[in-house]
């Protein structure tokens, strides 16, 4: 791309050195950004992940071009592209059962092994524009990603004595623009009567109020009670 940096894309001490070097910087610059936000992988882990790519890459064009052995360059980088899933998977986390945290860092993790790739390849335009991309999206767009409305769903804990009165709780919840995205069922006898009980994962479309919800359910013929849980 740009004729003045031809001179350091071959393999030399010096342009080692250099995208090592760069290859640092980049990473560091991405990881002080997760550091910041407390993120499981910070700061050292994206500059060894970079330094770590970018030798890799380095080794492979060293063995095809100076010691000409016949190998494919990209071997090793294609390596690092697919070890990396397993790094990023240590990062992702799953709270309240529900709730995954983690994988804008695993992305940027990936991410930053490419840009160390490139790095090492000679390729510096790439490496730079995609760090700078790469902060854009962990900054700027996770702003405006804060911003973006959405429902996240929830547990209720439905007791009733008729079987049918679970189909109207159902009905009642997709007239609402609610989905159920799971559905647990459990029943229990006693002498004078059967009681049942369900849980069901709900998916609401749009706000919702869920104390009114409660209310309405509720009311519903054969439910003696609803919770969240």
């Amino acid at each position: 791309m740009f004729k003045i940096l031809d001179p350091l894309r071959d393999i030399t001490f010096f342009t080692v050195l250099l995208r090592l070097i760069l290859a640092v910087i980049l990473g560091a610059v991405i990881g002080i950004e997760r550091s910041y936000k407390n993120r499981p992988a910070g700061f050292r882990t994206h500059i060894l992940v970079c330094v770590g790519a970018s030798i890799a890459c380095m080794t492979g064009i060293y063995m095809y071009v100076n010691l000409h052995l016949p190998t494919d360059i990209s071997r090793l980088g294609a390596q690092v592209v697919s070890g990396l899933g397993f790094i990023g998977g240590g990062t992702i986390i799953i709270t309240n059962g529900t709730k995954i945290k983690g994988l804008t860092t695993a992305a940027g993790l990936w991410a930053c092994g490419i840009i160390g790739i490139a790095i090492g390849a000679g390729f510096y335009e790439g490496g730079l524009i995609a760090t700078v991309l790469v902060l854009v999206s962990e900054t700027l767009f996770s702003y405006l990603g804060s911003k973006i409305p959405h429902n996240e769903k929830f547990k209720l804990l439905l007791i009733y004595t008729e079987k049918p009165a679970l189909n109207d709780v159902m009905r009642f919840l997709k007239n609402k623009r609610m989905s159920i995205s799971n559905l647990e069922i459990t029943g229990k006898r006693d002498s004078t009567q059967s009681q049942y009980s369900a849980i069901l994962t709900v998916r609401p479309r749009q706000k919702t109020d869920r104390d009114s919800l409660i209310g309405n359910i509720n009311e519903i013929k054969g439910v003696v009670g609803v919770k969240l849980v």
